[in-house]
């Protein structure tokens, strides 16, 4: 956090402020941006990403897709 907002001329508090306003956060914006990565890129399936984003089980990292995205680790897979 603090790198990012340091290559934005900014404190994290400001950036974490903003990033929340959207409704959102930079962990989510960081998983979501590596789940994404890793299913258009690699061959890992959707329960090796789960795992490797810190996720319980792939039921949450399938609805947490879902709510970043909109769609399912086949769509986005499909994409790439």
């Amino acid at each position: 956090m603090e790198t990012v907002a340091t290559a934005l001329k900014t404190n994290s508090r400001t950036l974490r402020r903003r990033i929340e306003s959207e409704g959102t956060s930079f962990v989510d914006d960081v998983r979501c941006s590596l789940a994404t990565g890793y299913l258009m890129k690699t061959t890992l399936s959707a329960d090796e990403v789960a795992m490797l984003l810190g996720f319980a089980d792939t039921v949450n990292f399938r609805r947490g897709l879902k709510g970043w995205t909109g769609k399912g680790p086949a769509e986005i897979r499909d994409q790439g």
